[in-house]
């Protein structure tokens, strides 16, 4: 690769499966500098520098361009809605973006949910027809019906082992997740030959693409 890409990257389950997708599609990307506290990597070998970075903020620097390409979740992706290209859906870190309860929850007539995804959320439920109150919360939102704070939450599951410890249960799937790659709007135009390499070295592990770059518009489909 010619070009250097500078890639938003985030720490932990994505990177692991990311950089192993990476090495099997021929790029050399270390195994356990996700386990170290630098912040900006540089894999020569891959003409990569990778910038570590928490999920939630890995589209905003693709956005800016600070970042030429990133690897995000859906779920993210959904809820920043950030002016990005999404060009690959790359098939790893799968989970599901569910609403979630007691066993024993009754409808109410004013619900409340609350969930680390309020436009989500506030979106998914508006298409149901219902209206709902959304609570954002950062953390331990399996908390929430617990305490009598909110009657549902909305959240991703992978294994469904932290629900059933707090007895809580799926009430409804809304949709699958998995983790994509964005690029920034003007290095897809500047960098499009070191892009696009990345993008068809990629595509022979992973055979679903969008058939064009697309801003990634805010949708549960």
């Amino acid at each position: 690769m010619q070009e250097w890409l500078k890639v938003a990257m985030p720490k932990g389950r994505i990177y692991k499966q990311a950089s192993a997708l990476f090495r099997q599609a021929g790029l050399y990307v270390p195994e356990d500098e996700d386990d170290s506290r630098k912040l900006i990597i540089d894999v020569l070998e891959a003409g990569m520098q990778f910038i570590m970075a928490k999920p939630v903020d890995v589209p905003t620097y693709v956005e800016y361009g600070t970042a030429d390409i990133g690897i995000v979740g859906k779920d993210v992706l959904m809820e920043e809605n950030k002016d990005v290209y999404e060009l690959l859906d790359l098939g790893i870190a799968r989970c599901r973006m569910s609403v979630i309860g007691l066993p024993s929850w009754k409808p109410v007539s004013h619900l409340r949910v609350a969930t680390k995804y309020p436009n989500v959320a506030s979106q998914y439920f508006r298409e149901q027809g219902q209206q709902v109150e959304v609570i954002k919360l950062n953390g331990s939102i399996e908390l929430a019906p617990l305490i009598g704070l909110a009657d549902r939450i909305v959240d991703m599951v992978e294994t469904g082992k932290t629900l059933k410890e707090n007895g809580l249960i799926e009430l409804e799937e809304m949709f699958g997740i998995t983790s994509r790659l964005i690029a920034n709007r003007v290095s897809y135009r500047m960098k499009s030959e070191a892009i696009q390499g990345l993008c068809d070295r990629l595509q022979g592990i992973v055979p679903q693409t969008l058939e064009k770059p697309a801003s990634a518009a805010f949708s549960l489909g």
